[in-house]
């Protein structure tokens, strides 16, 4: 038996503290309209239950999904076809949950996209048409119907002994799928305050929004409420169309300020540091240790015609194996992204064990930045 490399990572950290003033972060700027989100418009979630038919043998077992089948029953019977009392076993149709996204002032006729998942047993919903399914939102009524041909994002191949399996082809998309029948009751022309929420709240970026606002519009119409909020008071500017005012400020560029984060996903191996990261002076050091267990056991038969029986005598081998490592590396004190990563990347060591040093330096005080594990 054989386990897998164990990495043995041991992180040797002096931290050093240096007085004085960095660098400032460079900060990027941005358009009101990529930062915000307006207070009342908002999408609408709608989800729908619907068939989809045309599968290549690929749809539902009737047997293991009874509800594919009263929802066949129950479509054909709508259509004028009795098949009361009669047994169902096609398999080239599948049961599917169809969800879409009903964007703000969407009005009735526009099309939307929509998204279908097979919720039986399907292996696959290419080459399928999805058949008339009503959208309900939250509040039961229906405001959108769904139909079209599905593009699966997905492909799967075998035969009897092994198969295959690339994306996922239980699920796809239908461009335009939907045609909204009802719109969401909401007069935008009626408000006369509008709130800005911040996607990533900060007050730097807050009270920067507010002045590149009043100093565009010459007037004092904004006001910081907290680190998410700023309010426009519409009132104050003069301006009696809503939209007119969106239209003019949207594009007025801010520079954001956000919080330092370091972002690591360990399933991936991915990191992610942002340019505000700071690192004090560390000192670390890696190696990785290596566990090796071989059985080989030995079989004894006895002499043909003799007395005996056969015995299994183990054999096992252990071993364990540590790299001498990369010595002691200095991660000097940094005022910039690019040498931050250098002075990672001088140690020489894969991402996932980048992952632990980065740990490691955060409980030790050393970096100086949000540390999200995912």
């Amino acid at each position: 038996m054989r386990l897998n490399p164990l990495p043995g990572l041991l992180v040797l950290i002096a931290v050093t503290f240096l007085s004085g003033v960095t660098t400032p972060a460079a900060a990027s700027p941005a358009r009101i309209k990529d930062l915000v989100e307006m207070d009342g418009v908002r999408g609408n979630d709608l989800l729908g239950y619907g068939l989809v038919v045309g599968l290549n043998n690929t749809g539902d077992s009737l047997r293991n999904s009874p509800f594919t089948e009263d929802a066949i029953m129950n479509l054909l019977e709508r259509l004028g076809v009795n098949v009361t009392g009669e047994q169902i076993r096609a398999q080239n149709v599948a049961a599917v949950l169809v969800t879409a996204t009903l964007p703000p002032f969407a009005r009735a006729g526009s099309q939307i996209d929509v998204t279908v998942s097979a919720i039986g047993d399907a292996e696959s919903l290419m080459g399928g048409t999805l058949v008339m399914t009503p959208l309900n939102a939250a509040d039961g009524q229906i405001y959108a119907v769904a139909q079209g041909s599905i593009i699966a994002g997905g492909v799967t191949a075998g035969g009897e002994a092994e198969t295959v399996t690339q994306g996922v082809p239980t699920a796809g998309l239908i461009p335009a799928g939907a045609r909204i029948e009802r719109e969401v009751e909401f007069d935008f022309t009626q408000m006369r305050n509008i709130r800005l929420a911040l996607r990533n709240p900060d007050f730097t970026t807050a009270a920067r929004m507010e002045a590149a606002i009043n100093q565009d519009l010459g007037v004092r119409i904004a006001r910081m409420l907290d680190s998410g909020t700023v309010e426009l008071d519409l009132g104050a500017a003069g301006v009696n169309e809503p939209a007119q005012l969106m239209a003019q400020i949207e594009n007025i560029e801010v520079l954001t300020s956000t919080r330092a984060r370091v972002v690591v996903d360990q399933r991936s191996g991915t990191i992610i540091l942002g340019s505000d990261v700071r690192i004090s002076r560390v000192a670390v050091t890696q190696g990785s240790l290596t566990l090796r267990v071989e059985e080989a056991p030995l079989v004894v038969q006895p002499n043909p015609f003799a007395d005996g029986e056969t015995v299994v005598i183990p054999r096992t081998n252990a071993e364990i194996e540590e790299d001498p490592g990369n010595g002691l590396a200095i991660v000097e004190d940094s005022v910039s992204l690019p040498d931050v990563v250098a002075g990672l990347n001088a140690l020489g060591v894969s991402a996932r064990d980048m992952i632990d040093i980065l740990k490691s330096i955060k409980a030790a005080g050393a970096l100086h930045a949000e540390f999200i594990v995912q």
